[in-house]
């Protein structure tokens, strides 16, 4: 099994495709809400993140073939006046899972976050996801809260029309 993991060039065809095939698995896939992507995004995705000022993907091909996508946002703490890393999307298809393919993807991270000087990475996780959650357990994320007293930060949205 031979792996690359790259970083995605935004505007090189066959990387938008890989973006695009890749966050379409994670879509369909009950975790990432069991709905395949719009035409629109699957077609504008790439060109898009390309306009996002500190946003990186890295795409993890499995002999050739796109099998694991992670998409990130370098962004800012106030709090340590520092930046920090935000991993956005981070998806191993099917048939490249149980392979250490999430962790080579979460150290290729790691090392650029320590590279551009961030002070810590971010994520989100489903609660319902143990897979995930344990595997980012075991490289060290950790629940965030300030204070124990004041229990773990709960991730919220409100969806725009």
């Amino acid at each position: 099994m031979a792996v690359e993991i790259i970083t995605a060039d935004y505007r090189n065809r066959q990387h938008a495709q890989s973006i695009a095939y890749l966050l379409n698995c994670y879509a369909t896939d009950p975790m990432g809400g069991g709905e395949p992507l719009s035409e629109h995004v699957q077609q504008h995705l790439a060109e898009a993140l390309a306009d996002v000022p500190h946003a990186f993907s890295l795409i993890g091909y499995v002999d050739d073939q796109p099998a694991a996508l992670a998409n990130c946002f370098e962004v800012f703490s106030t709090f340590k006046c520092q930046p920090m890393i935000n991993i956005h999307d981070l998806v191993v298809v099917k048939s490249s899972r149980g392979q250490g393919l999430g962790l080579k993807m979460l150290e290729r991270i790691e090392q650029i976050a320590r590279e551009k000087g961030c002070c810590k990475i971010t994520l989100e996780v489903l609660a319902g996801n143990q897979v995930a959650r344990n595997a980012y357990l075991k490289f060290g994320f950790a629940a965030y809260e300030l204070d124990p007293k004041m229990g773990q930060a709960l991730f919220m949205d409100k969806p725009l029309s």
